[in-house]
């Protein structure tokens, strides 16, 4: 098993995407990349935790691979935009990629740059490739919020 660290805007409809893809074992919504311990959701959104709304995907590497979790990250926000998604603002929205090995991090660097070298966006990636920190579960209301609510997507493409 894998574990993979995703950040692009809300994070129920990110888990719902990650959810759905073989060899996806499991997920769990939280907060990461910030200074504060424990952080509630309340906390989070008031823009002064620094943690980013993530998603940690357990997956079977055997089944899918990483390049295949980092398409669908991509494919499925906007990597260009600073600290919003749609209409979600502040820096808990911004987009990321937290890895948790030299491999993870070698191969995000050049999906990214890839991107970038196709010109696939108009305007500058403003994705971070950032080093995984510890991961705060959400608070048990948000995990798989969409699918406990009979809702398919919230995702903004």
């Amino acid at each position: 098993m894998a574990k993979a660290t995703f950040a692009a805007g809300c994070f129920w409809g990110v888990e719902a995407t990650f959810r759905q893809i073989p060899g996806v074992t499991s997920t769990r919504v939280g907060y990461i990349g910030g200074q504060t311990e424990n952080p509630t959701y309340k906390e989070v959104c008031t823009d002064r935790t620094g943690h980013a709304e993530a998603v940690e995907v357990d997956y079977d590497p055997a089944k899918v691979h990483y390049a295949d979790l980092l398409k669908v990250f991509w494919e499925n926000h906007d990597p260009t935009q600073v600290n919003r998604q749609g209409p979600d603002w502040g820096t808990q929205y911004r987009t990321a990629i937290f890895f948790h090995s030299p491999e993870q991090a070698a191969e995000a660097k050049a999906s990214k740059e890839a991107l970038d070298q196709a010109h696939r966006y108009s305007k500058p990636i403003a994705t971070q490739i950032v080093p995984a920190v510890t991961f705060y579960p959400a608070e048990d209301y948000h995990q798989q919020y969409l699918e406990k609510r009979g809702l398919a997507s919230c995702h903004i493409k």
